[in-house]
């Protein structure tokens, strides 16, 4: 992808930095904003069993004319249907409405702890990965002692961690424990939903490079090294979130925005959530 650099995972496949998430995109209307993503530039598109609009991108990706390696496509398995059998019938369901033969990368969209499914959700995913259905398997919302309870399984180790993370949300032990075991920090609702656009913090550094709070906010996820979904359906306003890599940030700015952290989670606590 022209201009957007791309991250290294653990198995040696590389996917872009940048990607353009679709979640609470009707279904409608997902294939004309993917369609608007690609043109703009875009080659990673996440979604989720749990979006149903799984068959949206689809149409998008078959319209586009886009080289299938040339993209990188996620989706993620959904609560009710973990389970090693269950996992195994809802991937083939997802790339079916995806029109895929081989997925880029599946995830496990929560731990749901009180479920107890998820390493025989895992065992499933590395099966599909050792048959060659996936390019690559993750997680999401895992926090580190779910992550460690994967990795002690001694298979495979997720490549990706798609967790929430934002100025006011940095889960640094979640981001630590990833990185412990090379797993890369993917981040969901990187904007918190919008609810850091307006802190003066960040509308300043904003003002000083001439660029929009989203771009200030999205750049200092950049240099920090993780990969970034965020979601649009205005075309100017996907356009504008992926032009990030002709300016930088400060070490000062960074600081400030850093500073941000409030614990402000926008989505369910992954220890709660089942």
């Amino acid at each position: 992808m022209a201009g957007t650099p791309s991250i290294t995972l653990n198995n040696g496949l590389t996917m872009p930095q940048v990607g353009f998430g679709v979640f609470q995109i009707p279904e409608a209307e997902t294939a004309a904003a993917v369609s608007t993503a690609l043109e703009a530039g875009y080659r990673s598109i996440d979604t989720a069993a749990a979006y149903a609009n799984e068959a949206g991108v689809g149409a998008a990706l078959k319209a586009s004319g886009v080289p299938r390696d040339e993209l990188f496509i996620t989706t993620k398995l959904w609560n009710s249907d973990q389970g090693y059998d269950q996992t195994l019938r809802a991937f083939d369901a997802s790339v079916a409405r995806l029109g895929l033969d081989v997925l880029d990368l599946y995830l496990i969209h929560w731990p749901t702890p009180k479920r107890g499914k998820y390493l025989d959700t895992w065992r499933a995913l590395d099966n599909l990965y050792q048959q060659g259905r996936i390019r690559a398997i993750g997680v999401s919302n895992f926090l580190p002692e779910h992550l460690r309870a994967v990795a002690d399984l001694g298979g495979t180790v997720p490549a990706v961690n798609q967790i929430e993370v934002h100025p006011q949300l940095q889960q640094r032990a979640a981001q630590e424990a990833n990185a412990a075991l090379g797993v890369v920090t993917e981040a969901w609702s990187p904007l918190a939903q919008a609810g850091v656009l307006d802190d003066p913090a960040i509308t300043s550094i904003a003002t000083a490079h001439d660029r929009t709070p989203a771009q200030v906010v999205l750049r200092w996820h950049v240099q920090q090294g993780r990969v970034i979904i965020p979601k649009s359906v205005t075309p100017e306003r996907i356009r504008q979130n992926l032009a990030l890599f002709d300016f930088e940030l400060t070490a000062e700015e960074m600081t400030a925005i850093d500073a941000l952290e409030c614990d402000g989670r926008t989505g369910p606590h992954p220890d709660h959530f089942n």
